[in-house]
């Protein structure tokens, strides 16, 4: 059974990973026959009320990301390729607040140095890379100087920052997902169509996943 790496942000769309697309993702892989183990970053943050959109307090990335994980979550530095098929990130803003800082830099961002190093050496292994929502920005931002190609959906402003890495995109619906067969990057654009009810999301996913399982 392969065994695919699932990077998480935290836990709840404005401040973490997007339940709906984190749980999509390891619904999908089981379908796929694949087996999988979660990572996170070890740090902090100021949470968010999701009921609110007022601060509330901080919070641990990694403990929050074990709400999802069913407490079966590894720290991210830990994550290593050897041991991995594939590597997939769900979305949710914490992608764009706490694996980069591309949700106030754009594509200007700093990434992780935990994430660069995953992206640049699942890459370099010929190993596929699955992003999903606003995620593909981390795959934009580091191997967008070798023309990779990724989708968001159809923003035109977050298309166009990507495009200022050098990465390429491409417009896709919810339903469905983006290969680059050249560099095994597959994307979907998930939750980034705000309106997207749960089962279309889901959807993208599992062909997202049964793409990069066929890959692996």
């Amino acid at each position: 059974m392969k065994k695919i790496a699932v990077v998480l942000s935290g836990c709840g769309f404005k401040d973490g990973a997007e339940i709906t697309e984190s749980v999509s993702t390891l619904i999908a892989l089981g379908q796929c026959q694949a087996d999988y183990q979660c990572f996170a970053p070890d740090k902090t943050f100021e949470s968010i009320d999701h009921s609110n959109g007022e601060p509330s307090g901080i919070r641990n990335i990694l403990s929050e990301a074990a709400r999802i994980a069913r407490g079966n979550v590894k720290k991210l530095s830990d994550l290593n390729v050897k041991n991995y098929e594939a590597v997939i990130f769900p979305g949710g803003f914490g992608a764009a607040l706490h694996l980069c800082s591309w949700a106030k830099q754009g594509a200007n961002c700093e990434v992780l140095p935990d994430v660069v190093r995953i992206i640049s050496e699942f890459h370099s292994a010929s190993k596929p890379i699955g992003a999903i929502c606003i995620a593909p920005v981390l795959v934009a931002k580091i191997l967008g100087d070798q023309g990779v190609t990724v989708t968001i959906g159809d923003d035109s402003e977050t298309a166009q920052e990507i495009e200022k890495t050098g990465a390429l995109h491409e417009t896709c619906p919810v339903t469905d997902y983006v290969t680059d067969r050249q560099h095994k990057v597959v994307t979907t654009p998930a939750y980034m169509y705000d309106q997207a009810k749960p089962s279309q999301v889901f959807q993208g996913i599992h062909g997202l996943i049964r793409e990069v399982v066929e890959m692996a």
